[in-house]
């Protein structure tokens, strides 16, 4: 498998400024595996873009867990195991990442950062990641703001060694979509952009 694993990953949010070479930025790679859009570059990182201190059904989803350190919050697209698109609100805290939904700001899921064994991204200009999770069915999602969720993720686990969570650079890999399906995520660049394909795993 064409693969790369780094711990860490340092200041890689999305508000780098790209080295300038005459008139043309010089795009540095994520963690200098991935490729990057220059748009990117350009995010102000603001980490709250949902304002959840002046809502009270989601700052209601931390405080009843006693999390009171928000990192990120703001919307992303996940693809469901049966391959359905739903929008979520994610937040992730320095304990835990949370999944609510949408509208009624219900919770639908908290994953504890322990739990979290690594991140899959491809090496491409896509906005998919994977958090892939032993002990429960993994999470493919979508995010123009990639980057700083996976930087946030990894520096929120640097402090606890045992929890450190690593990233997985690939334009193939693997994920559970559900307690009894594994899904295949192909990506390929083709001409005017990226190429996405999921395919069920079998079994010989």
């Amino acid at each position: 498998m064409d693969q790369q694993r780094e711990k860490g990953g340092g200041n890689n949010g999305e508000n780098s400024t790209p080295k300038v070479e005459g008139n043309v930025p010089i795009l540095r790679p994520f963690m200098g595996v991935k490729d990057r859009r220059f748009a990117s570059f350009r995010m102000v990182v603001k980490g709250d873009y949902l304002d959840v201190e002046s809502n009270s059904l989601l700052s209601d989803i931390l405080s009843k867990r006693g999390d009171q350190k928000l990192l990120f919050a703001d919307r992303i697209t996940k693809l469901s195991g049966s391959g359905n698109i739903k929008q979520r609100v994610m937040m992730i805290t320095d304990r835990a990442i949370y999944l609510a939904d949408m509208d009624s700001y219900a919770l639908r899921r908290r994953i504890p950062l322990a739990s979290v064994d690594r991140i899959c991204l491809s090496k491409l200009k896509d906005n998919f990641f994977a958090l892939i999770i032993p002990t429960e069915y993994d999470c493919l999602m979508a995010s123009t703001r990639k980057t700083e969720i996976v930087s946030i993720l990894v520096e929120a686990t640097k402090i606890k060694p045992a929890y450190e969570i690593s990233v997985v650079f690939s334009n193939r890999f693997e994920y559970r979509s559900s307690a009894d399906t594994i899904k295949i995520v192909l990506f390929e660049e083709i001409e005017g952009g990226i190429k996405t394909r999921f395919i069920n795993k079998t079994y010989q």
